[in-house]
């Protein structure tokens, strides 16, 4: 399984970025997706998630609202299109993939198995 996270750069307050990340190889057909980002001299937060069972999502209530998350039909590339950014939306963000699939943990960046390389999102005042 690999993970390939792309889309970040320097934008401005209120301004509008979307993620993607390119997902290869599989383990099952269980399993759920989801961003995560570490700032400075902070620990790695969930973002969002969604399922591949059901496509349910989840965010992180600093993001709900203004962050969307979403992915193609074949399931190969996910994105997080993100709106009315703020300053403490700067983070390095990253993709991963849960492959146990199970609810209680999506939100778990401990309990993710595969992860891409991060992509910086800076967001300026």
């Amino acid at each position: 399984v690999q993970l390939q996270a792309s889309g970040g750069g320097l934008v401005q307050a209120g301004d509008a970025l979307r993620l993607s990340c390119a997902v290869s190889g599989r383990t099952s057909s269980r399993y759920d997706l989801g961003w995560f980002r570490q700032a400075p001299g902070k620990e790695r937060e969930f973002v969002a998630a969604i399922r591949r069972i059901g496509g349910h999502t989840y965010y992180a209530d600093s993001v709900k609202g203004r962050f969307t998350i979403s992915r193609d039909n074949a399931w190969n590339t996910m994105y997080l299109q993100m709106n009315n950014l703020k300053p403490e939306d700067t983070a390095v963000y990253y993709c991963a993939m849960n492959a146990g699939g199970i609810l209680s943990s999506i939100r778990l960046s401990g309990e993710y198995d595969y992860w891409g390389k991060g992509t910086q999102v800076t967001v300026s005042s």
